[in-house]
């Protein structure tokens, strides 16, 4: 029961490891926990506009579990891994002793690093447009350096879903989904409208 409890409290510390490269970005700031999570909700998408059939539980576990071994490494951006070297591969030796579950969760990270499945591909695609999530919010809001960072994370994608995705992301205001009728007069009146 140990085993278990100690995995769940260091997921638990990914809710506390920053994504460091808004350090550079200037603005903006996620923790690794928050990245996932949305993670996740744009693999669902994926899965739905996928051309090819998907294991959807699979691709959900690739983006659930591949930054887990950040919770032991902290985040380390474009910048970091030019000169500092993560030994993911005694991460995961540790993990498959350590997790409850191990080498399934082990089998995932690795699946996701190679990319080699459809799953994969979809997988660092729902990564890739998490960040891109955040690069449009903060374009959005006046950093005239987010658009600089679009082009590479654009090359990056591998699906035609993901591609197709991110067209749609780049051509919606950040928050237009709350903010997109100004004539209602709730956001003249600011009341609540009857149950």
């Amino acid at each position: 029961m140990t085993q278990r409890a100690n995995f769940l409290n260091e997921v638990g510390m990914l809710n506390h490891t920053p994504r460091s490269g808004f350090a550079f970005l200037g603005t903006g700031k996620q923790s690794v926990a928050e990245h996932i999570f949305r993670a996740l909700h744009i693999a669902f998408i994926l899965a739905r506009m996928s051309d090819e059939p998907i294991e959807e539980t699979r691709l959900l576990h690739l983006v659930m579990f591949h930054d887990l071994p950040e919770a032991r490494t902290g985040d380390h951006n474009y910048v970091n891994r030019k000169y500092v070297i993560e030994d993911l591969d005694r991460v995961l030796a540790d993990g498959a002793r350590h997790w409850p579950h191990g080498a399934e969760i082990v089998a995932a990270i690795r699946e996701f690093e190679e990319g080699n499945t459809p799953e994969a591909r979809l997988a660092k695609d729902a990564d890739q447009l998490e960040l891109l999530l955040m690069l449009k919010q903060q374009a959005d809001l006046g950093n005239p350096h987010a658009h600089d960072w679009i082009a590479p994370l654009l090359a990056r994608l591998k699906t035609e879903a993901g591609k197709r995705l991110a067209d749609e992301i780049l051509t919606t205001r950040w928050d237009e989904w709350w903010f997109d009728n100004k004539d209602d007069p709730h956001w003249v009146e600011g009341k609540k409208r009857p149950c």
